[in-house]
């Protein structure tokens, strides 16, 4: 009665087993029955419920590259052939989403090893029972080559439902299985809602008549540097219990906004901390909507009432505005807590170090968050436990050309940074027939420059994304515009896992006003030099790769030896690069320095929440 299956009153025959101690579908809330169970519906693009079996029908539609949308557990899915370029490439126009790598569904792990490569740890997780997708090794075979452009993983999960294995039971090939909503929206879960979001989009609908009652996107994972890392926790991990580390004993009741970008919020609670699923990025308005609806959905299923709330720093995030209106509406007091801060938390709070701990230098990586003075911080090093947090070192900071454009524009990273270390007229005089600077000149330089000079809607950022985003696109990758967070960053990635041999990259570290900033001038003064000599590009990139690293670690070193620290905490979704975190943590260790990295929870803002409620609930 208290379940979605309360509308599906049971036959005789069932209500008999269900109320039959020796039964073993007493009170068992599943019931797949024909007569009195949930049953299928196919409908085509006009509205029509066609006949016939619903699953034969979609699966010889899906074969003859059509897109059909499937009603799941926590919302609907777009599907179709993963080996039919022509119906990948349609869906990719229809959904908008132009380069942002699709999800597959595979019948099992056999068929999953035709197209990647899986070890040991990797089919664990597959056939686990939270059942998330899990990021594999692409072998190059015989899918369609719009699932994942750019990339070197393909996604792939196995069926969650019997209606999935139902439907890969008949299929050879694995199918493309991606959220089911327009980008900015948050995923269908309605029959009538799929339909008319959805209508310009699939071709048919198989549809279920068990009302969804909480929308939830999957999860994602991926095996690296030893362990899980977790890049979305959604369905089957979320919400998960976390008990608090020693020396919080009782804290006040906490409510966590989470950040702007791939929110989560949180719930502090009689020594538990709830972590919702992944939200999404709040800008959207219907997004927004979405997460209003989901707090206070969490709020009545844990019977919460908010005494403290804590938000992001930054005043014009949604989380933010909401926590406060929440608050005044709850009459509790809010806690604003560093964006960066919060990063490092999390990523102590999941590993249990308890509050009265040694302190850690943090090393946090990510696109930026709001610092100390309204400056723009993105790559920063901290001396931090969960109640203070001081900087120690730095990104030097670079103009944000053009402000939130730069976000999205990756060309005007590479123009900042190379305007910032070189003189311009010197840099064409040594470089002008290099393509990017050709490129580069076609632009308007001189404008750009003086907005840099004078902080006109170009603020400085030591934004460590901006800098990844700023040689990817030095190098062709992405430079125009990217269609999705992370895709510059991802494609270097990828291609720097082509590179037959390295090398790296020398980073200046410079001690002024007492801070410690990493220099980038050497890296593209050899970067620079690379290009000219046609040094293959997935040369150039893992070159960038290992210098970062290896800078990032040796300062993490040197402010280690400074505090007499011996553990360093890595957060922030720049680390979400397997390349940078594996060497990273590899060049700590090897210095029998301890190493932190997100695991259970993600590196990006996804676990912002946590953090917030670590940092409030020391400050209580």
């Amino acid at each position: 009665a208290n379940t979605s299956m309360a509308a599906f009153e049971m036959c005789p025959a069932c209500l008999a087993e269900y109320r039959d101690p020796g039964n073993r579908r007493f009170h068992s809330q599943i019931n797949a029955c024909p007569q009195c169970g949930p049953s299928l519906q196919l409908i085509n693009g006009a509205g029509v419920c066609l006949d016939g079996d619903p699953v034969e029908a979609v699966a010889a539609a899906l074969t003859e590259g059509n897109i059909v949308a499937i009603k799941g557990l926590g919302g609907f899915h777009l599907a179709c052939d993963g080996g039919n370029e022509a119906a990948v490439a349609r869906l990719r126009a229809r959904k908008r989403r132009p380069h942002k790598p699709f999800a597959l569904l595979a019948r099992d792990t056999a068929m999953v090893r035709r197209y990647a490569r899986i070890d040991e740890g990797e089919q664990a997780l597959l056939e686990s029972a939270a059942n998330p997708i899990v990021l594999l090794a692409s072998r190059g075979e015989a899918l369609a080559a719009s699932v994942a452009p750019g990339q070197s993983r393909l996604g792939f999960a196995l069926p969650a439902t019997a209606l999935h294995y139902l439907l890969m039971d008949r299929l050879e090939r694995p199918l493309v299985l991606t959220s089911g909503n327009i980008s900015g929206y948050p995923l269908c879960c309605d029959n009538e809602e799929a339909l008319a979001r959805l209508g310009g989009v699939a071709e048919l609908f198989l549809l279920h008549n068990r009302p969804i009652l909480n929308r939830i996107d999957d999860s994602v994972v991926r095996r690296d540097d030893g362990g899980t890392t977790t890049l979305r926790r959604a369905r089957g991990l979320a919400p998960g219990a976390l008990e608090m580390p020693l020396g919080f004993g009782s804290v006040p009741s906490i409510l966590a906004m989470g950040a702007e970008l791939k929110n989560s919020f949180a719930l502090c609670q009689a020594g538990r901390v709830v972590v919702s699923h992944h939200v999404g990025d709040l800008p959207s308005a219907p997004l927004l909507r979405h997460y209003r609806a989901q707090i206070e959905h969490y709020l009545k299923l844990f019977g919460f009432k908010p005494e403290r709330i804590a938000i992001d720093r930054h005043p014009d995030y949604q989380s933010s505005q909401l926590g406060q209106e929440l608050a005044a509406r709850h009459g509790c007091a809010v806690v604003e807590v560093q964006h960066h801060h919060a990063h490092l938390a999390a990523v102590m709070f999941e590993h249990g170090l308890p509050l009265d701990g040694e302190p850690v230098v943090g090393v946090v990586l990510d696109g930026l968050g709001l610092g100390e003075a309204g400056q723009l911080w993105g790559g920063e090093f901290f001396l931090a436990d969960y109640q203070q947090c001081h900087r120690r070192g730095t990104f030097e900071a670079v103009a944000l050309l053009g402000g939130e454009r730069a976000m999205t524009e990756p060309w005007r990273n590479t123009l900042a940074q190379l305007l910032h270390w070189f003189d311009w007229p010197a840099l064409v005089a040594e470089f002008g027939d290099l393509a990017l600077l050709a490129d580069l000149q076609t632009r308007p330089v001189e404008l750009l420059a003086q907005m840099a000079r004078d902080n006109f809607n170009s603020p400085p950022c030591s934004s460590a994304g901006r800098l990844f985003d700023a040689v990817a696109a030095a190098l062709g990758l992405c430079r125009e515009r990217i269609s999705y967070e992370g895709q510059a960053a991802l494609e270097l990635e990828a291609l720097a896992g082509h590179a037959a041999e390295a090398g790296s990259y020398p980073v200046e570290a410079l001690r002024r006003d007492g801070l410690w900033r990493l220099g980038f001038r050497p890296l593209w003064q050899a970067l620079l030099t690379d290009l000219e000599r046609d040094t293959p590009l997935p040369t150039i990139a893992a070159r960038f790769h290992n210098g970062l690293g290896c800078a990032v670690a040796d300062l993490a070193l040197r402010i280690c030896e400074e505090a007499g620290v011996g553990r360093v905490v890595l957060a922030g979704g720049v680390f979400l690069n397997a390349l940078l975190k594996s060497s990273v943590s590899r060049h700590l260790r090897l210095h029998d320095i301890q190493v932190l990295t997100p695991g259970v929870f993600p590196a990006g803002d996804g676990a912002i929440s946590l953090g917030q409620v670590a940092v409030a609930a020391a400050e209580a």
